[in-house]
C-alpha cells in the first residue's frame, strides 16, 4: 500500500497551488489550439494504433462496463443510433428515426438493408431482436438495467422492429445510440454464447483480429463494410499504454499515432509542437469517488448490508464529501484544465441547471463524525488506478481527509483487476470516471437506480428511484430539468457517488493523419481517418 508522505499537509498542497498560480490558463490555450476533426485529403492504406489510457474489459457489448471498450467497439461495433459531434442523435444501422407511437409506448423503426455483419450475416430485424433479447436477458448484462422498460422486442417485418414499452421512455433513444444499441452477428451469438468477446463480430469498418490481452487489440478493413468504399486505412491497433507521458512519448516517435484520454499536464507540454494536433470536446461524463454502501454480495445481486462506517451511517459519507476541495483537486492535478463538479448532468446541455459545488468544511466534517460516534481516524481504503494522474488525484484526496479525521489507505490497482473487484463488491471506495451521454438519464439510471447495472456502490433510495421514472415518463423540457434537479440533490444527499470533476475529452494526434472525428460523448473516430497524401 501506498501512502502520501505524512510532511504533505493540505497547508502544503495549498503553497504549491500559490507557486503554480501564475501559469497561464492552459485550459484556454489549449482550447484555442483544438478542433473536433480534420477533414484534410488522405491517401488508402496504412495502419494507425491509437494509444489508450486503460486495457479495454470484455468485448462483449451485453457485457462491458468501460469507456476504453466503447472506443475500441467505435471502430468495430455499430449501434443502432449515434451521437454527432453537436450532440445530436442521428440514425447509424437503424434506417431512420424511431417513430414512437401509443402515449411512448412503442417505438418503431426500419434497419439498413445493405448491411453484413463481418462473418457474413445479414443484418436484418431479426438480428437486431437478437441483440436487444441478450442485452435484456443474458446474465450480468450491463444494459439490462439501462432498457429495463422494454418488455418485447419484436421483427414485425424484415427490416422493421417494435419496441413495445412497459411504460414511456423519453430517454431510451440516448440508451440506443449508446452501448446497449451495439448490434452483434446471431451467427456468431450462437456459435460462441457468453464467448463472443473473444469473437466478436460486428457491423463496422473494421473488424476484430486478435487480441492480447493487457498489450493490445488488432483490426483490419472489412470488406463487407456497407460504406467500405469511405474507409482508409487497412488496419487499426489499440494499443494499451497507461502513462500519458509514454502515450505522449510513442507520438512523437511514431509509433503511435493518436492518443486517446490526455491528461492536461502532458497536453499542456505538448502545445505548440508542429507536428502534433489536438482535438477536444467538453466532456459529457464525469469523474467521481464511489463508495461501497450495499454491495455486499455483487453487482448483480440485491443491496446488502455492508458493515463499515460508511456503509452504516450516511454521517459518515457526507464528513468525508465535506473533506475535500474540488477547486484544489482541479488546481493541482490538472492544472485548472478540468472543471469541478458536484453532479451527473452535463452543464450547457437542455436538461441541466446551475449548481454551485459545496465548498470544504473541515469544522462540519469533525462535527459529523462526533455525532456519529465513530473512532477517529476512520480508516478507508480507496482503489484507484495505476496511471500518474490517480496517482496525484489519491494523494491529494488522502491528505484532505486526514484534516478531518479520516486515514485514507491507497490501493493502486490495474483497470481490469480493479473493475472485477468492484463489480464483486470487494471494495470500500474507488474513483472511475463515466464516459456520459446527452440525456441525463443515461448518466443517473443504471448508475443510482437501485436496480442500476452500473451501480457499484449499490446506492438504495426509494426518492432516487422514483424520479428516475418520473423522468423518464415526460418529454416536457421544463418538467425533466426540474426532475433531474431534484434528482442531483438527492443523489448528492446520499453522499455514495461523490462527485470531483469532469474534464475535457483531449486527443493528441500526429499531424500525418487527417479524417479523425472525436464525438460529443468523446469517442474517437477513424471510419474515415488516413495518412495524408502528403505525408510517406
Amino acid at each position: 500500500m501506498r501512502r502520501i508522505p505524512a510532511t504533505l499537509s493540505v497547508a502544503a498542497l495549498l503553497a504549491i497551488t500559490t507557486a503554480c498560480s501564475s501559469l497561464s490558463p492552459p485550459g484556454k490555450e489549449a482550447a484555442a489550439q483544438a478542433r473536433l476533426t480534420d477533414m484534410r485529403p488522405v491517401r488508402d492504406g496504412g495502419t494507425v494504433t491509437i494509444g489508450l489510457k486503460s486495457d479495454p474489459d470484455m468485448l462483449d457489448p451485453s457485457l462491458t462496463a468501460t469507456l476504453v471498450a466503447r472506443t475500441v467497439f467505435s471502430s468495430m461495433c455499430e449501434q443502432l443510433y449515434d451521437v454527432d459531434q453537436d450532440n445530436k442523435f442521428v440514425p447509424q444501422l437503424a434506417a431512420s428515426m424511431p417513430k414512437i407511437t401509443d402515449g411512448g409506448r412503442t417505438f418503431t423503426f426500419d434497419v439498413r438493408k445493405d448491411a453484413r455483419f463481418s462473418d457474413g450475416a445479414r443484418l436484418d430485424a431479426a438480428a437486431v431482436k437478437t441483440s436487444l433479447d441478450r442485452h435484456l436477458h443474458l446474465r450480468g448484462s450491463g444494459r439490462a438495467s439501462e432498457i429495463d422498460s422494454v418488455q418485447q422486442v419484436t421483427a414485425i417485418g424484415p427490416y422493421t422492429v417494435r419496441l413495445s414499452l412497459s411504460h414511456p421512455d423519453v430517454p431510451l433513444l440516448g440508451r440506443l445510440a449508446n452501448t446497449a444499441g451495439l448490434i452483434m452477428s446471431p451467427k456468431a451469438l450462437k456459435k460462441y454464447g457468453r464467448d463472443f468477446a473473444t469473437h466478436p463480430s460486428c457491423v463496422a469498418p473494421f473488424k476484430y483480429d486478435k487480441r492480447v490481452v493487457g498489450d493490445r487489440i488488432e483490426l483490419t478493413k472489412d470488406p463487407l463494410y456497407y460504406d467500405a468504399d469511405k474507409v482508409h486505412l487497412d488496419r487499426v491497433i489499440y494499443k494499451t499504454i497507461t502513462d500519458g507521458n509514454i502515450r505522449m512519448a510513442n507520438i512523437r516517435s511514431g509509433d503511435v499515432q493518436i492518443g486517446d484520454q490526455m491528461g492536461p499536464v502532458e497536453v499542456r507540454n505538448s502545445l505548440g509542437e508542429k507536428d502534433l494536433q489536438l482535438l477536444n470536446t467538453p466532456s459529457l461524463g464525469y469523474m467521481a469517488l464511489t463508495l461501497n454502501v450495499g454491495n455486499a454480495n455483487g453487482i448483480a445481486e440485491d443491496p446488502g448490508p455492508v458493515d463499515t462506517p460508511f456503509g452504516r451511517d450516511v454521517r459518515v459519507r457526507e464528513a468525508f464529501d465535506l473533506s475535500l476541495d474540488r477547486e484544489l483537486i482541479n488546481k493541482l492535478v490538472f492544472q485548472g484544465m478540468y472543471e469541478p463538479a458536484c453532479g451527473p448532468v452535463p452543464p450547457g446541455t437542455p436538461l441541466s441547471t446551475p449548481l454551485t459545488c459545496p465548498k470544504r468544511d473541515v469544522a462540519k466534517a469533525e462535527r459529523l463524525l462526533k455525532e456519529a460516534g465513530v473512532k477517529t481516524p476512520v480508516p478507508l481504503e480507496l482503489m484507484i488506478n495505476t496511471t500518474p494522474d490517480d496517482s496525484r488525484m489519491g494523494q491529494v484526496i488522502q491528505a484532505m481527509a486526514a484534516d478531518a479525521g479520516f486515514e485514507v489507505t491507497l490501493r493502486p490497482t490495474e483497470f481490469a483487476t480493479g473493475l472485477t473487484r468492484t463489480l464483486a463488491g470487494d471494495f470500500e471506495a474507488r474513483t472511475g470516471g463515466w464516459g456520459g451521454q446527452p440525456d441525463p438519464a443515461g448518466n443517473i439510471d443504471s448508475l443510482v437506480g437501485t436496480k442500476g447495472s452500473n451501480n457499484q456502490g449499490k446506492i438504495s433510495d426509494p426518492t432516487i428511484d422514483r424520479l428516475i421514472v418520473e423522468g423518464r415518463s415526460t418529454s416536457d423540457v421544463a418538467e425533466r430539468r426540474e426532475i433531474y434537479r431534484k434528482l442531483t440533490v438527492a443523489i448528492n444527499k446520499q453522499h455514495g457517488v461523490i462527485y470531483l470533476y469532469r474534464n475535457i475529452n483531449y486527443v493528441s494526434a500526429s499531424k500525418d493523419v487527417s479524417g479523425i472525428k472525436l464525438s460529443g460523448d468523446g469517442l474517437i473516430k477513424v471510419k474515415e481517418a488516413g495518412y495524408t497524401k502528403a505525408s510517406r
